[in-house]
């Protein structure tokens, strides 16, 4: 196992300087080479445009969790951490077991002691035997994706593709190359391929299954034993690791989308590995596309400058037109990793009304799907996705390609900017959102209208300069009955609505109105 140890570093090492004379022999035309530092990278950063345009991703968690009891408790998406939970009779304030202790004896009832089934028992489970990659993708692109974002490694260590490191799904599990076969199915139904990356927090994420691991076992390299779980950020050895790791995912898979959700190695700790990962990756994709940036770098560091990537507001919502574009990532499951009992807070209608928020605001949506271990998707889930496909199939006129207006929206319900705050409250028929595309303007009604409909932004005496010479609604041919007032643009009840969830109109103007000034640079 030491000459194996030995072997891998040599290679991880190799990685980090093949990836070093790549980047000095890199000519990029246009002289658009980013340095590896923020304010190059932020500089040239380039948004492409198949991102602002398609709107709509879909984010796969799946892995070895996904093929444990479904009918556990709440593992938070961490089984791998909270198995390993000393047991020390920690109570709730309400006198109950703490709930990392009640999981971790809840594993040793049903599997038994981390010290005879270990996290590395559970891979076997992991089969993906009914999965099929071309279909799942196939669904999705009908539901309104245009790009899809598998996770490569979880906070698990275990990666699902065939990876430098050995605890890969080539190697166990399902036997399977898992991104190779996703990249295919994307590309075979013209979706864009991302992958998304938690690998810096594992030495963290197995500190208490330390005590059950021996020296000399290929245990070892799982539990990431080489490095320390309380200072792993300071270590030089771990962040070489999680570099080359990551540029070996990079060089294989060429991903159009590199997502990193979790910390990664700063400046002033980690030698500036984390931001030369990410104009490597930028240039990469430069050299290879005549100096015009093809590709999307995203993470969730609410301290970073956020025009030199695209921040991933996971779980939360925005109350303004950002001028960057950003990501709202939330999950459809209620766990991110699929578990029959998890509940999703968030009702149908309202993340439907969330999504078309979002892109009110320069957002795009990322949704995750919780695969089962043999790779479905759950019912419940498949709903979520159904209603999206719906509201964008008959409202995609309006949402893909748009841009903000020069305000998102009216309406009571006040949604708030920040992650982890996401809205969860109904929408009314009061709540429109507004897009504009080739001059056109697009209002959203974000809940299913019972009455006339009042919007009252564009009263005569509004924002609205323009006069309006006519209003459809999207995904009917039925004649619209409208008239415009210093009350607002009225629109009377259509007999027949096209969608359960909301209701889209294009208002055409006698001049061209533009987009947001705040993102008219990009």
């Amino acid at each position: 196992m030491k000459i194996k140890a030995i072997m891998i570093a040599a290679v991880l090492t190799g990685l980090i300087a093949c990836s070093t004379q790549t980047e000095e022999s890199i000519e990029v035309k246009n002289n658009k080479k980013i340095d590896a530092n923020w304010q190059s990278l932020s500089k040239h950063y380039d948004v492409p445009e198949w991102l602002v345009d398609g709107k709509l991703g879909v984010w796969f968690h799946w892995g070895i969790p996904s093929a444990t009891d479904e009918n556990r408790p709440n593992d938070g998406s961490w089984y791998g951490f909270r198995m390993y939970t000393p047991i020390v009779g920690k109570k709730t304030k309400d006198g109950e077991p703490h709930p990392w202790e009640f999981f971790a004896q809840w594993h040793i009832d049903n599997y038994g002691h981390p010290s005879q089934w270990g996290y590395e028992d559970m891979i076997p489970l992991f089969k993906a035997e009914k999965w099929d990659p071309d279909a799942l993708v196939k669904m999705v692109k009908h539901n309104g994706a245009r790009f899809i974002m598998p996770v490569a490694t979880h906070h698990d260590n275990f990666d699902m593709y065939d990876s430098i490191h050995p605890w890969n799904s080539v190697n166990k599990g399902p036997k399977r190359d898992t991104l190779k076969e996703w990249k295919q199915a994307a590309q075979e139904h013209g979706l864009k391929f991302g992958v998304s990356t938690h690998l810096y927090w594992s030495p963290r994420f197995f500190q208490h299954a330390r005590k059950y691991q021996k020296l000399g076992t290929a245990e070892w390299s799982l539990f990431n034993m080489d490095y320390d779980p309380k200072n792993y950020a300071k270590q030089d050895s771990w962040n070489e690791h999680w570099y080359a790791r990551s540029w070996d995912l990079i060089s294989k898979y060429d991903p159009d989308m590199f997502n990193i959700d979790s910390p990664y190695p700063t400046i002033e700790q980690g030698r500036g590995l984390g931001i030369k990962l990410f104009t490597d990756y930028i240039n990469k994709d430069l050299a290879e596309n005549n100096g015009k940036q093809s590709v999307v770098l995203s993470f969730k560091d609410k301290e970073a400058d956020r025009t030199a990537f695209t921040y991933n507001l996971e779980r939360g919502a925005s109350g303004v037109i950002q001028p960057e574009p950003w990501m709202w990532a939330t999950d459809l499951s209620g766990g991110w990793f699929y578990r029959a009992t998890a509940v999703n807070k968030m009702k149908v209608p309202v993340m439907v009304g969330n999504a078309v928020d979002a892109v009110s605001k320069n957002g795009v949506v990322m949704l995750n799907i919780a695969l089962r271990g043999d790779g479905t998707v759950p019912e419940k889930q498949q709903e979520y996705l159904d209603a999206i496909g719906e509201v964008f199939r008959t409202n995609e006129k309006g949402l893909y390609g748009s841009r903000p207006w020069i305000t998102p929206g009216e309406g009571p319900l006040k949604i708030k900017t920040g992650r982890q705050g996401e809205n969860k409250f109904p929408y009314s028929q009061q709540d429109v959102r507004f897009t504009t595309k080739n001059g056109n303007l697009y209002a959203f009604v974000l809940s299913k209208p019972t009455q006339d409909i009042v919007i009252t932004t564009l009263a005569t005496s509004g924002v609205l300069t323009q006069n309006i010479e006519s209003v459809s609604m999207l995904g009917s041919d039925e004649k619209i009955k409208w008239q415009r007032n210093e009350q607002g643009l009225i629109i009377k009840l259509p007999r027949t609505l096209p969608g359960e969830h909301v209701a889209g109109f294009e208002v055409i103007l006698d001049a061209p109105t533009e987009a947001s000034p705040i993102i008219a640079n990009r």
